[in-house]
């Protein structure tokens, strides 16, 4: 049982969370009410929530260089299929259009839901943190808005949190080494180590997020225990309903309504990269068996070989939909009043994201991290998510895997005339 927790970091979660509960809910029926109302004061109390600090403090100190190495790395990685023009062209222009309908899926069933209850009061942003104000409500205004803020020093704007400015310096630099560099630089292959590096670096000090977890939950507890399980229960089915949405309604319609392909035909035909991908959390993993079964479903080897390796690397439609759900979430849980702008800021970030989002288990919680530091959302927020996160993963990559699959159908059968 110990060797089964050591090994399972959504276990430690759930233990963490549920021994935080009952810590606090422990305190607060046996403790006198001043004690409770002087807690943040206590030595003891202090000390337990080093373990959020120091979570939060490591995730802040990778987050910017992450962004930056992933979406290089993300970018280099389309390359060759840029070079086919046509293909590479549909290709691009399909998984934008399918990642626009999830995150535009995911915002819209959020709001028009009822608001979330706040567990806190609102916060204020994180350090070099920027919002746009509500005075900028006119398309001209958000447009000059965003372009003061993507338009700026790239060393400053890691330095500063301005994760926009990283995400546009990024894209712009990937795209020149594309156009600069040979295929097989040497330059790609030392920033694919230094990005894996990262990746190593962020999975370890995911191995911490039970200490953030325990504090984290503790300090919510005290005020509320209740509301932010319920919650929390009701947001995994959101995200849940919405992925079998887009999984099961709007991609199959999508495949039905350019390729003439029968549903029933789809789902066999993918069933199996399905089933892998569910059980695995991996897109990247399952990318054999995607490729083999699109072949079995009349995709060309030429297409499916060019296709399904880049949307392994930047479709992500359940992920981008979670994204987008969560940011709303978070929001709305920590008291952030999020403006219009602070919406588009969400929906261009839960696109962006999924550029060169890792393709492993929990791969998205990096690129939840651009999403809200983006909106001003607080970076310790993310560890509430972890504790419903990777259950809600294999459903995500399901979709994911799917979206690969059926942009090869649809591209393969535009190639085709």
């Amino acid at each position: 049982m110990w060797n089964k927790i050591r090994s399972s970091l959504p276990l430690q979660l759930i233990i963490a969370a549920g021994a935080a509960w009952l810590f606090a809910t422990s305190l607060t029926s046996l403790a006198q009410p001043n004690v409770i109302a002087d807690v943040d004061q206590q030595a003891w109390y202090q000390f337990l929530m080093l373990g959020k600090t120091v979570y939060i403090g490591l995730l802040k100190m990778v987050v910017g260089i992450m962004v930056m190495l992933s979406l290089i790395e993300g970018i280099s990685n389309i390359g060759a299929i840029t070079k086919l023009k046509t293909l590479g062209m549909r290709t691009l222009g399909f998984y934008t259009f399918t990642t626009t309908i999830a995150v535009s899926l995911g915002l819209g069933a959020s709001l028009l839901l009822p608001v979330w209850q706040p567990l806190t009061q609102a916060v204020p942003l994180a350090e070099g943190a920027t919002l746009i104000g509500e005075q900028a409500a006119s398309g001209g205004a958000i447009a000059t808005k965003l372009l003061n803020m993507a338009l700026v020093n790239p060393v400053a704007a890691i330095v500063n949190g301005n994760l926009l400015a990283v995400v546009v310096f990024s894209i712009m630099f990937g795209i020149a080494l594309l156009t600069a560099l040979p295929e097989k630089h040497l330059l790609f292959e030392v920033i694919a180590g230094l990005n894996k590096g990262i990746n190593a670096m962020i999975g370890g000090i995911i191995r911490l997020s039970p200490l953030a977890i325990f504090a984290i939950v503790f300090e919510f507890s005290l005020t509320g225990a209740e509301a932010l399980f319920s919650q929390l229960a009701l947001f995994a089915l959101l995200v849940f309903v919405l992925t079998v949405i887009h999984g099961l309604v709007v991609l199959p319609g999508l495949a039905k309504l350019f390729t003439g392909i029968k549903i029933t035909t789809l789902f066999k035909g993918i069933s199996a990269p399905l089933a892998m991908a569910f059980a695995t959390s991996s897109s990247a993993a399952t990318l054999p068996l995607s490729m083999r079964s699109a072949e079995e479903l009349g995709v060309s080897p030429a297409t499916s070989s060019m296709v399904l390796p880049l949307g392994s690397v930047m479709n992500m439609d359940g992920t981008a939909l979670f994204e987008g759900v969560a940011a709303i979430f978070l929001a709305q849980l920590f008291g952030v009043d999020l403006t219009t702008t602070g919406m588009v800021m969400i929906f261009i970030m839960a696109m962006v994201s999924s550029i060169g989002a890792p393709g492993m288990p929990s791969g998205s919680m990096s690129g939840m991290q651009l999403v809200l530091l983006a909106a001003g959302i607080p970076l310790e927020a993310i560890a509430i998510l972890l504790i419903i996160e990777r259950p809600l993963d294999t459903f995500r990559t399901a979709v994911n895997v799917e979206g690969d699959i059926i942009a090869a159908l649809v591209v393969d059968k535009w190639q085709k005339g």
